[in-house]
């Protein structure tokens, strides 16, 4: 194996990957149980049949499962907008005023801990390699790690509702 591919496998064995959906699993189980608990006593309560509680209780398990995707898609949506308009928003003002954010971001590496001199060609060589893959990183903590993934986040949060 490259050193390379040991390094890749290495990073891929955080459990940060897995935060986004594991919140959003974790929620709408959470959810799920209680809702779901809580309905099926309430019908237990009112009726002396057991076919009620069943129903009832499927039923909102259901509707809360379909509630809790839908929920998390569009909060995960949402999120997705404010950061390409972000993205967006950086990508102009690289055009704009590239000085003032090569400024920014050499301070952000010199409020990190750099000295000034290395925090300059850091941001310089940042720049040169990818400008605004540097910004949306470090200015804006935008990664491939915290980036919404409505789907993903959908399917964590609905279906595994009990």
């Amino acid at each position: 194996m490259s050193e390379s591919n040991e390094l890749e496998n290495y990073l891929d064995n955080h459990y940060i990957h897995r935060s986004n959906w594991l919140r959003a699993a974790v929620l709408g189980a959470n959810d799920g149980i209680l809702s779901t608990a809580s309905i099926a006593i309430g019908v237990a309560a009112a009726s002396e049949f057991r076919e009620p509680i069943v129903l009832a209780t499927l039923a909102g398990l259901v509707a809360g499962a379909l509630s809790m995707a839908a929920g998390e898609y569009v909060s995960v949506s949402s999120q997705t907008d404010v950061e390409k308009a972000d993205i967006e928003r950086e990508k102009e003002e690289l055009k704009e005023t590239p000085e003032l954010e090569l400024k920014r971001l050499a301070q952000i590496y010199e409020d990190r801990g750099l000295k000034k001199e290395t925090a300059i060609t850091v941001a310089k060589e940042l720049t040169a390699h990818d400008a605004l893959g540097a910004h949306v990183r470090d200015e804006l903590g935008i990664n491939d790690i915290s980036a919404a993934n409505p789907l993903q986040a959908a399917f964590a949060s609905g279906p595994r509702s009990p």
